[in-house]
């Protein structure tokens, strides 16, 4: 995945407001899971099929290009939708979302540094840690163990500490 995936300066936007309030929350880490401009490589590469056909002389199959570019699009966005919704994590001042399970910054007792124990239980609805992300363990207030996951383990473990740190706080 490409680096416009991980957005790591603190930033407020409309996502990271919470569920039933105005307030906007301040997002401290975040990676995206797919960007939306792979949903282009469908159709321009439809377009230079038709074009590579106009080049060679021959006369495009202008009905053919058109179902295949939008085809790809289809595949692509079903693809860029599920890896967006499965793969997001985000780290704000309140929660943890790490695919489709949100866990509240509050619930969070450590962040720890050591390699993550066999069979614990995975954030995020999987049974293990998506292929090329990285496993940080994470010690809750009641006492059980879960492993987060992220591209980036430094930056994504420096965000979750700060957060966990500002929630003690309040």
């Amino acid at each position: 995945m490409s680096d416009d995936n991980n957005d790591t300066g603190s930033k407020s936007d409309g996502a990271g407001q919470p569920a039933g309030t105005g307030t906007s929350e301040t997002v401290h880490y975040a990676e995206a899971g797919a960007s939306y401009w792979r949903l282009v490589l469908g159709p321009a590469l439809a377009a230079a099929g038709a074009v590579a056909e106009v080049v060679m002389g021959d006369r495009p199959h202008w009905l053919m290009w058109i179902i295949t570019g939008v085809g790809l699009l289809w595949l692509n966005g079903i693809w860029v939708l599920a890896r967006r919704r499965f793969l997001r994590v985000r780290v704000t001042d309140t929660q943890l979302v790490q695919g489709t399970e949100r866990v509240p910054v509050a619930d969070i007792a450590s962040v720890l540094t050591r390699e993550p124990r066999p069979g614990t239980r995975v954030l995020g609805g999987g049974p293990t840690v998506p292929r090329r992300y990285d496993g940080v363990e994470l010690k809750l207030a009641d006492g059980t163990h879960v492993l987060a996951w992220s591209q980036d383990t430094e930056t994504f473990t420096a965000a979750l500490r700060g957060a966990v740190r500002n929630s003690r706080r309040d």
